[in-house]
């Protein structure tokens, strides 16, 4: 008979792997096996000595998304009649004043997630943790759903009610097979032992390198040591039990504390005082040697103590807590956690092998939601959480280049995601370890412009050029200070106001391009992207390819060179990700990146730079529509596209002949004040067009400004009955929508929460509500900045932003928080 569910095989029992076996066997996956190499429940892994602080608020609304499910999952599961976690709040404390900004920076990207925090003053810290020096202290932000969770009582929890489901647990089960045929997985074998598994999840933390060699793939991960000490019983702690007892309570209420400028979170055992630290030298350890944890350890995921290593991180505790001055560390570990290079989970079917599943690189905060997420992609083939879609595109497990998975760069970049994880980052910090990765081939003469680089995508990509400090446009630009003038300078504006009055030349290499060909090119992109891609040669149509509920999961361009050959530009690995799902028989979708080139061509002065350079017919070519040619003798396929709202090209060669069209352009364009120009002018231009980057899975084309995007006419694709629901339902229930700040100089990096903003009285376009002035500074959190930029050549600053489509009307009045200051904005539908 055949089976209506998929064979699962869950490797790992610890947290991740139990939350996973529940959410499954919850949704009617009964034919699930869970296998470890360890006992049931204390496997040995990092969930056997998580000290269990669980904290919501990440810079990523996804993450805090992921961690609020797991807060209120957990905060219901019981275990010998108490809850599997306790809330008693989290509260992180600020020594510097850039640390006390970077607190408010959170306390936003909180009420944009919809989880309460309240910014404290120091005296109000102290009161909530009295063991604190309020002198030390500039401030605070108390998250109350935050907690201390018991990790391994969740797993036997969450356990039990998957097999009472059905599901089957074993121990004692090392893998060492993951068996496949072809590019998909069948099974795993366990020494003489097979079980067959159409899906197989890699649940296994620290051992997660070693389980995805044996399936052929490669899961980036580092297992890295995190230290953690016990004080002996504190006279202070007896004292505040006494106190609680006294009014009803069974234990301690003090608050979860971090205290990032030292790396270290603090959380009450009894009498004592846990401390865990991270601010310590790196210390990795090779996966193949996780089984030999050495002398004096009881479990592989644990190393012994090194007092020399934590001595700073105590001394940093007892200058926090002064009750530490005559404490002693009773008891310690080193801990071993996985670490990946960006700290972020790897999640999801690996591209390489259809069936296998990654969940790793999980902390205990986000072990449930993760679950619930993965559980429902399975199921519904779209990641949900509370009935609502989640984006996992930035946690999914093939979210870095190949070139990224080269051993040397997963462990540096591992390393820097270990030291930095309690750094106040700025969003536009690049990466600093590893560098480069790769390379366009037109890096060299970016270089002899001294470009200043970041990296996208593994790609360095400049920011801007040195060797336009001498525009004239720089003079034009308002200097800036301190937060706002980090990773910015005002050659960005200069570039971009002379791509507006003259031309700007762009590196566009980074983007993907994948060439589709085959006599089923036409029906397979038809089936699978939004337009109509079914016209002449030459057509050029920028579309979307959706998942089945309607979904954004990419924009593209789609160029048709001949009959049964087109061109897909797409913005990054997931892009191609998504084209190659739908792939068939008789249709080749491959990947022309590495091999090929691109420079994009912009401003009014374009027509006289590619005078004489280009065919007359080719001069002529109407917007979106593409033609090959020789451009000054390169090869190129040209494609009439105004992606900034300017008379221009993306100009694609081969990966050898790059620079020397860069040559030829410019040097054509010098006489005509065209100059290079880098990704910050390029994301400026943009956003001033008024065009609109694709958004995430969660909201459709319609919420996103793109419904022009879709030809419902043109017949079935992925995602149409979905659109056609929505829009006979009454289209979305939020939009993106334009802002434009009053104050011209607040700049926006996204993440920041946005206000209603009653209508006064008497109305004021003050650009920054003051204190004081409720009637303009109150007000629900109705939605969320995504992007922001500054509008070069108007004058503006300007942001994406979603919100309740009932205020999503030009016009519109709202605030949006910065830095715990609020600022007034305008819903637009024209920028320039």
């Amino acid at each position: 008979m055949a089976t209506t569910t998929p064979r699962i095989v869950i490797i790992g029992a610890g947290v991740v792997g139990c939350a996973l076996a529940d959410e499954l066997t919850a949704r009617g996956h009964r034919d699930l096996t869970v296998l470890d190499k360890g006992g049931l429940f204390r496997t040995g892994g990092s969930t056997s000595h998580d000290p269990g602080t669980v904290f919501q608020v990440a810079p990523d609304r996804t993450v805090t998304r992921l961690a609020a499910a797991t807060v209120a999952k957990y905060a219901a599961l019981r275990a010998q009649g108490s809850p599997c976690l306790r809330r008693a709040g989290g509260l992180e404390v600020a020594t510097t004043p850039e640390r006390l900004a970077d607190l408010q920076r959170r306390n936003g990207w909180a009420a944009a997630a919809g989880v309460e925090a309240r910014m404290l003053e120091p005296g109000e810290c102290a009161t909530l943790h009295p063991l604190l020096d309020k002198e030390r202290i500039l401030g605070g932000l108390h998250v109350p759903g935050d907690g201390i969770a018991r990790p391994v009582d969740a797993a036997r929890e969450q356990a039990r009610a998957a097999i009472h489901r059905g599901a089957v647990f074993l121990q004692g089960r090392t893998v060492t097979a993951v068996e496949r045929r072809g590019d998909r997985v069948t099974g795993v074998r366990c020494g003489d032992e097979r079980f067959a598994a159409d899906v197989v999840f890699s649940c296994t933390g620290m051992w997660a390198p070693l389980v995805g060699r044996l399936a052929g793939v490669e899961i980036p991960l580092v297992p890295m040591v995190h230290q953690y000490a016990r004080t002996n019983p504190l006279r202070a702690l007896e004292t505040i039990h006494a106190l609680e007892s006294a009014s009803g309570r069974r234990d301690p209420v003090l608050p979860v504390l971090r205290h990032p400028d030292a790396a270290l979170h603090v959380r009450p055992h009894g009498h004592r005082l846990g401390i865990g630290a991270h601010g310590h030298r790196p210390m990795p350890v090779a996966p193949r040697e996780l089984d030999d944890p050495g002398p004096g350890a009881v479990m592989p995921a644990e190393r012994r103590f090194t007092p020399d290593d934590f001595e700073p991180s105590w001394a940093a505790a007892a200058a926090l807590l002064p009750v530490l001055g005559d404490a002693k560390v009773e008891e310690g570990v080193n801990g071993v956690l996985p670490v990946t290079p960006d700290g972020l989970p790897l999640l999801g079917e690996h591209p390489d092998l259809a069936g296998f599943w990654t969940a790793e690189g999980i902390r205990l905060t986000h072990s449930a939601g993760i679950a619930e997420a993965l559980a429902e992609w399975l199921t519904t083939g779209r990641p949900m959480l509370g009935g609502e879609p989640v984006d996992l595109s930035r946690l999914h497990v093939d979210r870095f280049d190949p070139a990224e998975l080269a051993p040397p760069v997963v462990l540096a970049r591992a390393v820097r995601a270990f030291e930095q994880a309690d750094d106040v980052r700025h969003p536009l910090d690049p990466p600093d370890a590893a560098r480069p990765v790769r390379t366009t081939p037109l890096h060299s003469r970016q270089v002899e412009l001294r470009a200043v680089f970041t990296e996208s995508g593994s790609v360095e990509r400049p920011m801007w050029f040195g060797a336009n400090a001498w525009l004239p446009e720089v003079c034009e630009l308002t200097p800036r200070r301190g937060w706002a003038a980090r990773n910015w300078s005002p050659i960005a504006g200069a570039e971009a106001l002379v791509t507006r009055r003259a031309a700007g030349m762009f590196d566009l290499s980074p983007l993907r391009r994948v060439e589709i060909t085959g006599p089923g090119a036409a029906e397979l992109l038809q089936r699978s992207v939004t337009g109509d891609v079914d016209g002449p040669v030459g057509q050029v149509l920028p579309t979307l390819v959706l998942d089945a509920a309607g979904g954004v999961l990419t924009e593209l361009t789609v160029t048709r060179l001949a009959d049964r050959r087109f061109l897909a530009v797409v913005p990054d690995r997931r892009g191609v990700a998504a084209l190659r799902r739908w792939g068939r028989a008789g249709v080749s979708v491959t990947d022309v990146t590495e091999a090929t080139a691109a420079i994009g061509l912009w401003g009014p002065r374009v027509p006289a730079i590619l005078d004489g350079l280009v065919p007359g017919e080719v001069a002529r070519l109407g917007p979106l529509r593409a033609a090959a040619f020789r451009l000054g003798g390169v090869p190129v396929t040209g494609l009439r596209s105004p992606a900034i709202g300017e008379e221009g090209w993306e100009l694609i060669c081969s990966a050898a002949d790059a620079e020397r069209l860069w040559d030829v352009l410019y040097a054509a364009g010098a006489p005509h004040g065209l100059v290079a120009a880098g990704g910050h002018a390029l994301d400026a231009l943009r956003m001033e067009a008024g065009l609109r980057a694709a958004p995430s899975a969660e909201q459709g084309p319609d919420a996103a400004g793109l419904g022009d995007a879709v030809a419902m006419g043109k017949g079935p694709f992925v995602g149409r009955a979905a659109v056609h629901a929505s829009r006979a339902a009454g289209g979305p229930a939020q939009r993106l929508v334009t802002l434009v700040l009053d104050d011209a100089g607040s700049v926006l990096h996204g993440g920041e929460p946005v206000y209603d903003l009653p209508a006064p009285r008497r109305y004021s376009r003050d650009p920054v509500l003051l204190d004081g002035a409720p009637d303009l500074s109150r007000g629900p959190v109705i939605g969320r900045i995504t992007v922001a930029a500054t509008g070069y050549t108007t004058g503006t600053s300007l942001a994406r932003a979603w919100l309740p489509a009932e205020r999503a009307d030009p016009g519109t009045r709202v605030s949006v928080e910065l830095f715990g200051r609020r600022l007034t904005a305008e819903v637009t539908d024209r920028v320039r």
